[in-house]
């Protein structure tokens, strides 16, 4: 890992930082989504900073494709912190219901305080954070139940400010992706990178798949040997294991030679997909 750096920080970040300061004042209550696969390492420590006295609502997106007993543990982990959470799968759309009414009963108190002085009762304001293809725009989508923010399965899609209303009761303000500007544990740009945070050309992927071979084999080898039809106990060195892998699903050059860059991308591939089954890589 020693040389596994990964950094990316584009200047729309930058932007989207100082939207989000200038317009906290305007919601009552903050949507931090995280990927339930790294709920440690797709949490932005810029945020701790950012929202400080602002109730927030930890949302738990990509749930289907994390390993359930880790999510409890993660659940747990955050309500001893005084959070409030709530599993996602924003594609389907289940624990959308349940984040919206953690949303109202959360914003409840500053509109009655609202009331209380005089205003016109109005919609509670929720503003919706993340890093990048977190899953934001697919989750205002199904909130919504109908296309009203762009969505695409990369990262950066979202650049601008959007304000959307979603039944009587609740106002979305949805927000770009934000990375922050320098990971100092390279643990966590690895994870970033293999569940899909970070854009492709951005990262070395030899390198990349050199460390999620290894930490897979360390973890779950029952995974992979199930998968390729591997024999027990798996070779320690990744390269080794990525040839045999490699030979297995016939990725292959003229003359036998091992197609590597092919057999690296299926297996990143099979690994998003859950091919390899529900993985949680951050614990808590």
């Amino acid at each position: 890992m020693d040389d596994l750096n990964i950094n990316w920080f584009p200047g729309h970040m930058t932007k989207a930082l100082r939207m989000m300061r200038a317009n906290l004042k305007l919601v009552d209550v903050v949507i931090e989504l995280l990927d339930a696969r790294i709920p440690a390492s797709s949490a932005n420590p810029v945020m701790n900073e950012l929202l400080e006295g602002k109730p927030r609502i930890v949302a738990l997106n990509k749930a289907d494709l994390a390993d359930p007993e880790w999510t409890k543990k993660w659940i747990n982990h955050f309500n001893a912190q005084g959070l409030k959470v709530v599993p996602l799968d924003s594609l389907t759309g289940s624990g959308t219901k349940a984040l919206v009414s953690q949303v109202e009963q959360l914003g409840a108190s500053k509109a009655g305080k609202l009331v209380a002085k005089g205003v016109n009762a109005r919609a509670v304001r929720a503003m919706i954070l993340g890093i990048p293809n977190v899953g934001k725009s697919s989750l205002i989508n199904k909130l919504k139940g109908v296309h009203v923010a762009n969505t695409a399965d990369r990262p950066g899609v979202t650049r601008g400010k959007q304000w959307i209303k979603i039944g009587r009761n609740l106002e979305l303000l949805d927000t770009p992706g934000v990375l922050w500007p320098k990971f100092e544990d390279r643990e966590v740009g690895f994870r970033l990178a293999i569940t899909g945070a970070i854009k492709e050309d951005i990262y070395d992927i030899e390198k990349v798949m050199v460390h999620m071979l290894s930490l897979l084999r360390a973890q779950y080898s029952e995974r992979l040997i199930e998968r390729y039809n591997l024999a027990s106990p798996l070779p320690e060195d990744a390269t080794e294991l990525l040839d045999l892998i490699g030979k297995r699903r016939g990725c292959l050059r003229s003359g036998g030679l091992i197609d590597y860059d092919k057999t690296r991308r299926l297996i990143l591939r099979e690994f998003r997909d859950t091919k390899l089954g529900k993985f949680t890589l951050d614990r808590p």
